[in-house]
């Protein structure tokens, strides 16, 4: 009999040490999706990133918003692509005849600021088009500036707060970076897959600022 209840208290004592353990364990080996899928992304951006020429930046002469239109050209017969931008990056996006949003719910990853009215939000080019031009869209065609001003399927167009759009203007990351700091990531790695895809070069100070906003990754 003696023998049994210590087998028992034994038996008892693995158990509870084993719901202790186990859920710790299970923290230490198993790391968020998220926080790796934000590594892996940081990685393949500082891949690309040292691909990128490195070069001192253009004259801004010769430059105009004029030069990227139409720069929110129409797509599917009717709708800009800035309404198009506004319905894909709101919630409850509701919009008249015209294709104009008239209602809607848009979060400003820049600010971290929840807008309810059409008229408080951007559609921001990551890389501004005054940035573009100085990192090689100078010598482009005008097919190729219009088609980088309203390409909707890379990470150059974003719903941003009015706010933060205007504090940012024409400005690189050297010079300016979100307010929220937990978009530098995101802002950093969408900044450098525009620049990589369409082969603008960097500055070395440019180059600089995206490597400590990925450091955040």
């Amino acid at each position: 009999m003696g023998e049994t209840m210590i087998f028992l208290r034994r038996a008892t004592n693995v158990a509870v040490l084993t719901l202790l353990v186990l859920p710790i364990t299970a923290v230490l080996t198993a790391p968020p999706a998220a926080a790796e899928s934000r590594k892996q992304a940081a990685a393949r951006a500082r891949s690309m990133l040292a691909q990128l020429k490195v070069a001192r930046p253009l004259s801004i002469r010769g430059y105009s918003r004029e030069k990227f239109r139409p720069h929110w050209a129409d797509r599917k017969g009717r709708c800009s692509t800035r309404e198009l931008v506004l319905a894909r990056d709101g919630r409850r996006v509701r919009r008249n005849a015209a294709c104009h949003p008239v209602r809607g719910v848009w979060f400003s990853p820049y600010d971290g600021k929840k807008l309810k009215s059409e008229r408080y939000v951007d559609v921001d080019h990551v890389v501004p088009l005054a940035y573009a031009w100085r990192s090689g869209a100078k010598r482009w065609s005008p097919a190729k500036r219009r088609a980088f001003a309203n390409d909707i399927r890379r990470p150059e167009l974003l719903t941003v707060s009015h706010s933060a759009n205007i504090a940012k203007g024409a400005k690189g990351p050297q010079s300016w970076r979100p307010p929220r700091r937990a978009h530098w990531c995101r802002y950093a790695t969408s900044w450098i897959t525009v620049k990589r895809h369409y082969r603008l070069f960097v500055t070395r100070k440019e180059k600089t600022a995206l490597l400590n906003m990925l450091r955040t990754c």
